[in-house]
This record gives C-alpha cells, sequence and structure tokens, in this order.
C-alpha cells in the first residue's frame, strides 16, 4: 500500500505528546472526594465503569490515527502477477447470416447461440477464448484473450441484424469464418487448440472451401467442432414487407455432411442443435474437453483505499461519544 498524500503521516507524531499529556495530567481534570481512609476500599472489586475508564480515551486515539491515514490517501500498488493455470486456446465462430434471425430456437436461432456461449466462456475462466465472426465474409470480434469480461461484452453488443443492416455482406462463408478463427490459433503455444463453429446454412460465398480450411486447422493441429443450428423441415423467419413484418416458413438447409466432414478431418465432432436444449447439451459436451497448463499474466488497478480508514475514524468517534453520555457519563 502507498500513500499519495505521504506527508500528512507526520501528523501521527501530535499522537505522542497527546498521549503524554493524557498520562499526567488527565487525573487532575477527574472529579474528586476526600475522605480520612480508603481502607475500606481496598479490597473491593472493579466495576465495569472502572474498567471502562480509559476506553473513551483509547477510541479517540484511535479515530484521529484512523482520519490522518484517509488524509494521506492510501492506494492499492498497480502491480503484475503471473500464474500457471488450466486452460486450452478456443476460438468461437458464429454464424450471423440472416438466416440465423429463424425463430425455430427461442427468442431466434443467434440469441439463442449467444445465451450459450456466454453460459460456456463463464464456466471456462482460465481459457483463452475468442471470437469471429462470419455470413458473406468473416472477421475477428474478439482476439484471444483471458478477459472475459471484455469478450462478453463484444458478444453481448454482436447485432442479430448485422447482415440484414449491411454491416456485413449477407451470405454463408464457412471456410472463411474457419480460416479466420485458425488464424488467430496457428501461434499458440497451447497443447490444445480448438475452433468451435456454428452455424445454420451451406456453404455458398467465400475465396476458401471449407474442406480447404479444414486441411489447413489439421496442418496447424487445431481441431474443429461443428455445430448445425435449426429444427428440421421448415423454420419461422421474420420478413420485412412494406414497414413491418411478416413471417413466412422457410426451408432448413444444413450441409451436415460437409460439417461431418471438417470435424472428422480436424479429430473434432459433429452435433446437430434443432432446438435450445440440445444446443445447450452440445456445448456441455465441447465443455469435457482436455486442459493444459498455460501461463496467465494479469494486472492489478490501483484504487483508493480510504474508506475503511473513514468508517474506523467515525465508528471510534460515535462510541466514543455514546460512552461519554451514557455508561461513562461524569457527574459535574
Amino acid at each position: 500500500m502507498t500513500f499519495a498524500n505521504y506527508e500528512y503521516l507526520f501528523l501521527l507524531l501530535l499522537l505522542i505528546p497527546y498521549i503524554i499529556w493524557y498520562l499526567l495530567y488527565n487525573h487532575k481534570t477527574m472529579p474528586s472526594l476526600q475522605v480520612s481512609s480508603t481502607e475500606a476500599f481496598r479490597y473491593a472489586p472493579q466495576s465495569i465503569r472502572q474498567r471502562l475508564i480509559h476506553l473513551p480515551f483509547l477510541l479517540r486515539l484511535a479515530a484521529l490515527a484512523a482520519a490522518i491515514l484517509a488524509l494521506a490517501r492510501p492506494q492499492t500498488t498497480n502491480n503484475w502477477s503471473s500464474q500457471n493455470v488450466e486452460g486450452i486456446d478456443i476460438m468461437l465462430c458464429m454464424d450471423v447470416s440472416t438466416s440465423m434471425l429463424a425463430e425455430d430456437l427461442k427468442p431466434n436461432r443467434i440469441e439463442a447461440a449467444k445465451q450459450v456461449a456466454v453460459e460456456f466462456i463463464n464456466g471456462r475462466p482460465n481459457d483463452n477464448i475468442g471470437l469471429t465472426l462470419f455470413a458473406g465474409e468473416a472477421y475477428t470480434q474478439c482476439p484471444m484473450t483471458v478477459d472475459h469480461a471484455v469478450l462478453l461484452n463484444l458478444l453481448n453488443g454482436m447485432r442479430v441484424d448485422m447482415a440484414q443492416s449491411g454491416l456485413i455482406d449477407d451470405g454463408t462463408a464457412i471456410g472463411m469464418g474457419i480460416a479466420n478463427a485458425v488464424t488467430r490459433l496457428k501461434d499458440s503455444k497451447a497443447k490444445s487448440k480448438v475452433v468451435i463453429l456454428l452455424t445454420d446454412g451451406t456453404n455458398n460465398c467465400g475465396q476458401i472451401s471449407p474442406n480447404t480450411a479444414a486441411d489447413i486447422a489439421k496442418s496447424f493441429g487445431i481441431r474443429v467442432y461443428t455445430i448445425g443450428v435449426g429444427t428440421n423441415g421448415t423454420a419461422r423467419y421474420p420478413y420485412p414487407v412494406g414497414g413491418h413484418i411478416e413471417y413466412i416458413n422457410v426451408p432448413v438447409e444444413i450441409d451436415t455432411k460437409a460439417l461431418a466432414t471438417i470435424a472428422q478431418k480436424t479429430d473434432g465432432e459433429f452435433y446437430r442443435a434443432t432446438d435450445n436444449k440440445k444446443l445447450h447439451d452440445v456445448y456441455q459436451q465441447i465443455d469435457q474437453l482436455e486442459k493444459t497448463k498455460m501461463n496467465v499474466k494479469t494486472y492489478t488497478k490501483r484504487y483508493e483505499a480510504f474508506l475503511p480508514f473513514m468508517l474506523v475514524a467515525v465508528l471510534a468517534l460515535l462510541l466514543e461519544i455514546l460512552l461519554r453520555n451514557t455508561l461513562l457519563k461524569r457527574l459535574p
């Protein structure tokens, strides 16, 4: 702990003459009664009031010392710390194409995917986790990090209509999504490197095919877990018409063969999630992945620590006032 205004600490020296004054002269200010002999009181037991007679002074001393320490502005120190923890490197690769707005999962596919991803991230505090988004193109929303507060903030801020509003080209570029995630993992020193790919469609654009992306991932020792999300048959989809929303049933077209091939090539697994529960179960199964040791360096930020000292000063002063006016009250 450091003090921003350390010069105030010299005021603690003033407590020394205050203590000396109390020891030497305080008894002279005490009310007294002259008697011929105190022999009769020699063996009388001390009352609680007598035992606590010096407590108000000690409380005032503590209040003054705590107030001076608070004025000196105590602060914790900024520091870096390193520790070995168990974890793996993971890139979440999520489809954000317009078809992810279908409502066969509740409230829709992309919101359901976000909810289970948040739970998955919270359950793996020691893992390096990043986030890749893809539709007709792919980009890194968050590089791998153990600062999951930042990751969750970016994940929760992901809009469900990014492709629909033109922020990203629409389509399903599965190969580009895998390739983007692989670029973030390829230089990792972790024993286990994993991509968790979630999509509801078929690869229909992008310069890299899913098979080529799978081969690249395999060459770097990266396992790809693929999840095909969406019910079987048709799905309810919100379609904007003339300023309002009409709901239509659209066919669910998931290239399960391609997703299974990607997983097989990279020693991963392929899963189908047709409802919220199955999607949750899929992430729970993936959560059983092996772990490996990694060194995590954390930074602790300095903050003001005067409040506990001020509380001690106020409470000590209030208790002194209470005792002087009740149990230890003096008569004139």
